[in-house]
């Protein structure tokens, strides 16, 4: 994203390129448009706020980190905002992709706009979905809670939404308090961190060839010729050639 590119602090990978040394905690942010995701992420890994983006085509961050003594890199994947339509819930297959690649999900909603708080009903049965028998930890987060003037969702309604979703729920500020963002994300951090790492997965990656482009990239590399071989090669070469000079 142009508004982040020059920020030294955070690093961001084409989905088709990453790899990482480390073991790697991958969690997903989905919720709807506008709710602040992508404040949400940047205000996590650089504790920098910008209040103004450019929509988001859905970018994968990371950040290499020490969650409880062990040297990790956060991994984490921004998507495009969904949106509630006359036919139900519209979405792009990267969010979808999105979800089956992560360890845990991030559901967020703002405060401040009704329809994103109905909307997380239909993105946590989306994740419940996706995720087949293994669900991945899922948490709460109320965005833009500072501001209180244009409020459209309770603070009790967020808390009762979790109890009955069965996740935790944090209502935060992403341009006020950088210690409200991080508590929440770090404690998903050490929750994954405790268990054993997963078994590898290709980053997430939309329908837009990306995937084609990865497969391509998987093709085994040719293994080096033998250098005996190669010996052997040169000598019957250098051996024709004596007996061609002979003959003549």
């Amino acid at each position: 994203m142009r508004l982040i590119q020059n920020m030294t602090t955070i690093t961001e990978y084409p989905a088709s390129e990453y790899s990482a040394p480390n073991r790697a905690i991958k969690i997903a942010v989905i919720g709807g448009s506008g709710v602040g995701k992508t404040a949400l992420v940047v205000r996590f890994l650089t504790k920098r706020f910008i209040g103004d983006y450019e929509r988001n085509a859905g970018n994968l961050y990371s950040r290499e980190v020490q969650v409880d003594g062990e040297q990790v890199t956060i991994q984490v994947q921004d998507t495009p905002g969904a949106q509630m339509t006359d036919n139900g819930t519209s979405l792009l297959d990267h969010v979808t992709c999105s979800i089956q690649w992560a360890d845990a999900v991030v559901l967020v909603y703002s405060v401040t706009d009704r329809s994103s708080f109905d909307l997380i009903d239909q993105l946590h049965q989306l994740v419940v979905r996706s995720s087949g028998a293994s669900m991945p930890p899922v948490i709460l987060l109320a965005n833009k809670a500072d501001l209180l003037h244009l409020r459209r969702v309770d603070s009790q309604q967020g808390p009762i939404l979790a109890g009955n979703l069965g996740c935790s729920f944090y209502e935060v500020s992403a341009s006020e308090d950088y210690n409200q963002v991080h508590g929440a994300f770090h404690r998903l951090c050490c929750q994954l961190a405790k268990q054993p790492p997963p078994a590898s997965s290709s980053p997430p990656t939309s329908a837009t060839g990306v995937t084609e482009k990865r497969r391509s990239l998987l093709i085994p590399r040719p293994k080096s010729p033998n250098m005996q071989d190669l010996k052997r090669r040169f000598k019957q070469a250098l051996s024709a050639k004596v007996r061609t000079v002979t003959s003549v």
